[in-house]
């Protein structure tokens, strides 16, 4: 009875599983039969090879087992490993070894279900893609020790129980078990436990014990290599481990003993044969540690290695073995340089923790900045981890230099804009030759530069070295906390600053010079679009830079990093700002780990031509607003008209300009429903269409203008035109955005044309006449979550009196500077404290 009871309480996991996997073996047989089934019916022939997931040049879908799949092109000649982790994503074959630590659960007496459980689940996904799936896998020892020990606790309770009651049974000691026993004891029940996860996802497993024999027979070899690739033509999923039951005992020093030999003594080691016996694509190693470091993981100055090239070992230190397995770090970084030479690309990762087990291996394959990657081919420069450093060390060197330096470096850079116009324009000319045909009309119109672009830059440039003299180091504010005692409020730089822009290479004068005149390194990643045109810029920018030795503080990033992976760089980067689409900000918002990102919305602006307006002012003010250069950020994008304005003079007026000007008209709900005829009605009224495209909508009041600006806006730059200074004053009220005119066109929103080259605001509003009436003194507060309260900015500023914008560059302040929700000061600047005895 007491032999019952005790076999009760402490009944084997294997006994536990053996009901699930009894029914999920009975379905799998079930599913199998109509996979074959399926299989037959669809495949013309009887060659098996036919059955296995073709390639496709387009990728499709198919169903297994009622369970829906993308297959994905995939082909690829066996030979040289990847050089970049960007290719990862062709692999085909691919073996995944599981290390100790990543099986078994903390106290190595059992398997971490969960883990097992998420690694199953991607190997099943990669499998279904139609890539061809192995597993080396650890656990056996483990799984056996578990199951041995309920065996010696249930053996001993009894005989204890029998002779020295209940009390003895806490007091049991449970003598050590040989690795060889609890190996043969536990293959069953981790193989059962793998076959029943695989066939949730309908896939069929296999197991193969291996031994060092296996491997240095050739007949053996030739057997297993056949069983191998039988199992994968039948798109089964081999899980391979050493037959550690009769396995003898590894032979020191014996691991490596050329390219052509390997000795299997680990499961490292038999990875890397396997990798190569079998020509796969992908050796992904998972470990404990989230990769290999150039000193053992733990120490203060350890760094991850992201790429490792051979002959790097000799700089790495190796620490221990991890807390169970056979290998440590340096077995694996052998068997992985073995296997590199083979012709197999590696990978080294965590596989344990929490936070990315659950999508590390898809993440490899889909050649995320994950682990260390083992390549042969070094980049040409430096890593984007070494160009962090230096922007680091580039940029304290700048933020110590006079104000008079960085304003000449400023000056140097606008002279070689102009002087070096040919040379930039030839290098654009090739951007946009590639460019024709992949991108949009818009984008190609903002990837163009021109004489006159690099003229407006090179202003630009100096006017920003003219208003940085007190950037750096201004004191904002003294108090006196105690007798001889003062604290003052000072300016300085942010630190390693990331801009990432699309499309526009002359953003990158712009805002290197921001950069510069704010003592601040600075990584610019550009799109490929723009390759050639960002490459002479940041040479330009460099060559300015070394005349006070401070060339490394810009750095361009031309590796092919992916800006998901740029934006985890949190210990080098203190400052991400997108400059692009708002699919870019929002992708960007998404990636960044604990780095602040400095966002801005759509350029969707509004005018609203009131029913008092004037005829020839409306008309100029909605030419220069949306034909002046309608792929800027500032361009017109939706036409509000008051109603009784339909089918007036002014409005035929409107009309016909835009007629002339080859603007295509989208008409809104309302507006189209006035007309018999209405051109193509507007799919979405919240559009930034960045060409000659235009949405115009009907409203009933200034107050239903406003609303509609709200509900649909970006709260970019908004217009009034009226000459009722009541309504006027009404809608400068009320609407909710950074630039608010009057009688002035949207083009207006420039940070040049405001002056605005050093500080920045929440919110302007600005308003002119067609009587040359100066611009009204505007009171500007906001409050910034990066760097401390700006106080108050008063603007006065009039526009011409025609109200007409007179720049043709829409420049960076306007959408990072001028018109966000985050105010900075001065440009890129931040605030401290710093306490001192009065002088």
């Amino acid at each position: 009875m007491l032999s019952q009871i005790c076999r009760s309480g402490c009944q084997s996991f294997t006994q536990r599983l053996l009901p699930w996997v009894q029914s999920t073996t009975l379905s799998r047989s079930l599913g199998s039969r109509c996979l074959r089934s399926s299989l037959c019916t669809h495949v013309p022939s009887s060659n098996m090879d036919e059955d296995r997931v073709q390639p496709s040049a387009t990728g499709h879908v198919r169903s297994w087992s009622n369970i829906p799949f993308i297959t994905v092109p995939l082909s690829r000649t066996h030979g040289k490993s990847f050089a970049h982790r960007s290719e990862l994503k062709h692999a085909k074959r691919i073996v995944v070894k599981l290390g100790s630590a990543v099986v078994t659960r903390g106290d190595e007496c059992g398997l971490a279900l969960g883990r097992l459980a998420s690694i199953v689940e991607q190997v099943s996904v990669l499998q279904n893609q139609g890539r061809e799936m192995m597993l080396v896998t650890s656990g056996a020892v483990a799984f056996g020790k578990q199951r041995l020990r309920h065996e010696i606790l249930l053996s001993q309770s009894v005989r204890q129980a029998l002779h020295s009651g209940q009390n003895q049974l806490k007091e049991m000691a449970i003598p050590v078990l040989e690795a060889r026993a609890c190996a043969a004891a536990g293959q069953s029940g981790l193989m059962a436990l793998y076959e029943a996860m695989f066939t949730q996802y309908s896939i069929c497993a296999a197991q193969i014990l291996v031994t060092n024999l296996d491997f240095h027979d050739e007949q053996k070899r030739r057997n297993l290599n056949g069983t191998l690739h039988e199992l994968l033509r039948m798109n089964i999923v081999p899980i391979v481990n050493t037959n550690d039951a009769v396995v003898p005992p590894a032979e020191p020093n014996s691991d490596l003993q050329g390219v052509n030999v390997i000795s299997v003594k680990d499961n490292d080691s038999l990875a890397a044969r396997l990798a190569v016996e079998m020509k796969t694509d992908l050796l992904i190693v998972l470990s404990d540690v989230e990769g290999l470091f150039d000193s053992p993981p733990g120490s203060d100055d350890a760094k991850l290695i992201d790429i490792f090239y051979p002959g790097d070992q000799q700089s790495v230190t190796f620490g221990t073995k991890s807390r169970v397995g056979m290998g440590g770090m340096e077995a694996k970084v052998k068997a992985a340089l073995w296997a590199l030479q083979g012709g197999t690309s590696v990978v080294i990762a965590n596989g344990t923790h929490p936070k990315v087990s659950g999508h590390v291996i898809t993440d490899i394959v889909e050649g995320k900045k994950v682990g260390t990657f083992f390549s042969e081919v070094k980049p040409a420069g430096p890593t984007v981890e070494q160009q962090g450093e230096m922007a680091r060390s580039g940029g304290r060197m700048l933020a110590t230099l006079e104000p008079e330096q960085r304003a000449e470096i400023i000056h140097h850079l606008a002279d070689l804009l102009t002087d070096q116009r040919d040379e930039i324009l030839l290098a654009n000319k090739k951007d946009l030759e590639e460019a024709e045909g992949r991108l949009a009309a818009p984008l190609l119109k903002r990837l163009s530069l021109s004489t006159s672009k690099l003229n407006s830059l090179a202003i630009g440039l100096r006017q920003i070295a003219a208003s940085s003299q007190d950037s750096v180091g201004r004191v904002l504010r003294r108090t006196r906390i105690a007798k001889n005692l003062e604290l003052e409020q000072v300016t300085v730089p942010i630190g390693v600053l990331l801009v990432i822009f699309e499309s526009r290479p002359d953003c990158l004068p712009q805002v290197a010079a921001l950069a510069i005149a704010s003592g601040n390194g600075l990584l610019l990643k550009g799109g490929k679009e723009a390759s050639h045109s960002n490459r002479i810029l940041h040479l330009l920018t460099q060559e300015a830079l070394s005349i006070h030795g401070v060339k490394e503080a810009v750095q361009l990033v031309n590796t092919r990093e992916e800006v998901e992976d740029l934006c985890r760089l949190d210990k080098m980067i203190d400052l991400i700002i997108p400059r692009g689409s708002s699919q870019l900000v929002r992708d960007i918002q998404k990636a960044a780990k604990g780095i602040p990102v400095m966002g801005h919305s759509e350029g969707i602006c509004h005018m609203y031509v009131d029913s008092e307006s004037s005829v020839d002012k409306a008309t100029r003010l909605v030419r220069d607003s949306k034909c002046e250069y309608p792929a800027a950020c500032n361009a017109l994008e939706t036409l509000l008209i008051h109603r009784d304005l339909l089918r007036t003079p002014l409005f035929d007026q409107i009309i016909d300009m835009l007629r002339v000007e080859q603007v295509k008209i989208h008409a809104g709900p309302k507006f189209a429903s006035y007309l018999t005829f209405s051109p193509s009605e507007v799919k979405s009224l919240r559009t930034e269409y960045g060409d000659l495209e235009l949405c115009i909508e009907v409203v009933d009041s200034v107050q239903e203008a406003i609303d509609h600006i709200h509900k649909y806006g970006s709260s970019h730059t908004d217009v009034i035109v009226t000459e009722n200074e009541k309504t006027a004053e009404f809608f400068l009220q009320h609407v909710d955005s950074a630039c608010v005119f009057w009688n002035a066109s949207t083009r207006f929103s420039d940070g040049y044309r405001f002056g605005l080259a050093r500080s920045c605001a929440h919110r302007c509003s600005l308003t002119t006449s067609s009587h040359g009436l100066p611009g009204r003194v505007v009171e500007v507060e906001g409050t910034p979550e990066i760097c401390g309260p700006l106080g108050t900015l008063v603007v006065k500023k009039k526009a011409d009196s025609s109200g007409l914008s007179s720049t043709k560059s829409c420049s960076l302040f306007s959408r990072f500077l001028t018109l966000l929700g985050v105010a900075l000061y001065p440009t890129f600047m931040t605030l401290v404290c710093v306490l001192h005895p009065p002088a």
